[in-house]
This record gives C-alpha cells, sequence and structure tokens, in this order.
C-alpha cells in the first residue's frame, strides 16, 4: 500500500508516506509554520520513497479537531494533491489518532483522548480498540477540565492532562502524546477497508468548536491576502477553489 499522510493540527508537524513495508518520517514545528513547510516537506518525503503523487493509494490528514490553522492547512495541502494527482483523500480524525498511539505503545484497548483545546477547555472522546470499528462513530465533545469523564477501564491520552491536571478529577494512567503521521499510516488500512476515502472536493475539516474570534496573526494574514489578490486576478481566482468552510476562526 502506497500512503502519504500528515498532521498540522498541533504545534508539530509530522508527515510520513509509506511504500510496502517501508515508511519514510518527518517531523518539524507546527502551528503557523506549517503553512510554509508541509509541501516541501512531503515533496521530499515522497522523493525519498521514489514515489510520484499519482501513485498512491491515498492521501490521509489528520482533520481534527485541533488547532483551525493547522487543520486548514491540512485539509487545503490534501485537496491540491489530492486534485492534482487523482488520489482519494482520507481525512482521519486526531483524537482517534492520538487513542491509536496509546494503544500502539502502551497496549492500551480502552482510551479517552483529550486534547488543549485553549480557553479552558477540552477537546476529547472516547475509543474503545476492542469493539471493531464501533470507535470510528464515537462523538467529540468540547468539555471543561472539570467535566470530563473517564469511564472505569479507560486510560487518559492525549495534552489535555499536562494542560489541566489541576482541574481534573481524573488520576489514573495518562500518556502525553501527540498525534504523528505513523499513527494514521497504521489507521488508514481500517478506514479504508470501511470506505471512509474522499474525493478532494468532499473533504472537510473537522473542527467541533467554530466560533470564536481571529488571532491578530490570522487578521494580519488575511490582509496580505486580500492584498496579494487585488494585485493578481489569477492568486485571487486560486484562493477561492482552496478556501475552506469555517476560514477566519482559531483555536
Amino acid at each position: 500500500m502506497k500512503i502519504l499522510a500528515f498532521d498540522t493540527s498541533t504545534e508539530a508537524l509530522s508527515a510520513a508516506v509509506q511504500n510496502g513495508s517501508q515508511i519514510w518520517q518527518h517531523s518539524g514545528a507546527g502551528g503557523a509554520l506549517s503553512s510554509a513547510s508541509l509541501i516541501p516537506a512531503l515533496q521530499a518525503l515522497m522523493q525519498q520513497a521514489g514515489l510520484a503523487f499519482a501513485q498512491l493509494d491515498a492521501i490521509a490528514f489528520g482533520s481534527g479537531p485541533g488547532s483551525f490553522t493547522g487543520l486548514r492547512t491540512a485539509c487545503s495541502v490534501a485537496q491540491g494533491l489530492g486534485f492534482g494527482a487523482g488520489v482519494k483523500l482520507l481525512p482521519v480524525p486526531t483524537l482517534l489518532a492520538v487513542a491509536e498511539l496509546a494503544r500502539h505503545a502502551h497496549g492500551a484497548q480502552q482510551v479517552v483522548a483529550a486534547m488543549d483545546a485553549r480557553m479552558g477547555e477540552l477537546y476529547a472522546a472516547c475509543y474503545d480498540f476492542s469493539s471493531a470499528l464501533r470507535n470510528l462513530d464515537t462523538p467529540y465533545q468540547l468539555v471543561s477540565p472539570e467535566n470530563l469523564q473517564v469511564p472505569e477501564g479507560f486510560v487518559l491520552a492525549g495534552n489535555g492532562h499536562a494542560a489541566y491536571a489541576q482541574r481534573m478529577a481524573y488520576s489514573g494512567p495518562s500518556y502525553a502524546v501527540l498525534p504523528t503521521a505513523a499513527a494514521l499510516l497504521r489507521l488508514c488500512p481500517a478506514l479504508l477497508a470501511a470506505g471512509l476515502a474522499v474525493h478532494a472536493e468532499d473533504a472537510l475539516p473537522l473542527y467541533v468548536r467554530d466560533k470564536v474570534a481571529k488571532t491578530t496573526a490570522e487578521r494580519e494574514a488575511e490582509k496580505h491576502a486580500l492584498a496579494n489578490a487585488a494585485a493578481n486576478p489569477a492568486a485571487q481566482a486560486a484562493a477561492h477553489v482552496v478556501a475552506l468552510p469555517g476560514a477566519g476562526v482559531v483555536a
């Protein structure tokens, strides 16, 4: 199987490409920096693997929840690559990737993935790997640390505990992990078998929280984009092609 996977939903950028049994990986700074570094990193990985984008079976990306800027970056890049190469996309929930890391590294079968959503809240979801693909339909929550529920027998994974440990009632095992491209790759066979790959035009980020204020950096980025578009009609048309629902909101 030939799959390209990447995640920019957190402060870390993670990318990997799989060609059969071989995997090439890259990690770097995420956040705002990922918009400039992601594509060169993917091109380098593909060159190392000796693959053209059109040879891929799928392009997997961390769909969210997470940093709104990071989610839009990942989805936009995935869409551009998918359109250009004629390859389907596989949006992978970042909380599922976090749970997969706890399963793979620590043998956890029942996991509450909890990621810092900023603004004093957590993104959270429960996953039970002993229940086949039931965990793919798990509801995503936006909760305060005080209201996070960890069922008996479940462990906690993600960066949520490190951020809000003093506000949580939970005191059991906690694995501090961030979503990685390697985790996405391990999830891909089951997700593809479940028919969850989509055409590029149908791929969307998973925001969970969709109504918060823009950051100063995003407002400045919008100003520059508008100025460039005004000076270059072709760039303006391209901007409309890659615009995503929820633009202008950040976690």
